[in-house]
């Protein structure tokens, strides 16, 4: 399945657009390299595959990949620590949905993988993170590893100038959750904006072995 329950995909078109405004050109090479409409319609049609292997470097500066975290459905978010309410909103969800899970929650691991790895090193992610959830996950890497992950989850994203200064930037991206199963099979997403109750109702099936369809 590509969405999670009665989700209609002109909601999740809509409310994706909340994060992207939809720079229809290819992105430098700190970004995306192709459009957010195009990226956007992969992910809500299905029209290409979703997911995939990635290397990147966790918030206590050891080498995670995809395998390592076989066994357990993950929850996948890419954003960065500087987003101003979007990227906060929805980790915020993620760890209430967590809280709520109760025990279920260690079959559940949380990834937050940042699109500004030049700024979301590994010693901020430890400061980050945190504030979440304990279970919560930094990832970072190299500028290709970090492509190379959002490639795979067909993410846009593409650094936006606001100032003369080399930080004086923030990241335009697309923000989905993206829900992976025990075998690193991609399971579908949620919109920007889901709020924990209906992340614990649609996460709950699939730790049962019963996915809605």
């Amino acid at each position: 399945m590509s969405t999670l329950g009665p989700l209609t995909r002109s909601a999740a078109f809509m409310t994706a657009l909340l994060c992207s405004f939809l720079f229809v050109s290819s992105a430098s090479a700190q970004g995306s390299s192709r459009s957010a409409a195009e990226l956007m319609d992969a992910v809500m049609w299905n029209r290409e595959p979703i997911g995939g292997a990635f290397s990147l470097t966790d918030q206590t500066g050891k080498t995670r990949t995809d395998a390592d975290f076989r066994g357990k459905l993950l929850l996948i978010y890419f954003g960065f620590t500087y987003c101003p309410d979007i990227c906060p909103t929805d980790l915020q969800a993620i760890s209430l949905a967590m809280d709520q899970l109760g025990a279920d929650a260690e079959k559940v691991q949380p990834l937050f993988i940042t699109l500004d790895p030049e700024r979301d090193t590994v010693e901020h992610l430890a400061q980050y993170v945190p504030l979440f959830h304990p279970r919560l996950i930094g990832l970072s890497g190299s500028l290709s590893d970090v492509a190379n992950a959002a490639d795979a989850y067909r993410v846009f994203y593409k650094r936006i100038k606001t100032g003369d200064k080399p930080d004086d930037y923030t990241v335009d991206h697309t923000a989905f959750i993206y829900l992976v199963d025990r075998d690193g099979k991609y399971l579908g997403f949620f919109p920007p904006g889901t709020d924990a109750p209906r992340l614990v109702e649609m996460i709950r099936p699939h730790l049962t072995g019963k996915p809605e369809r």
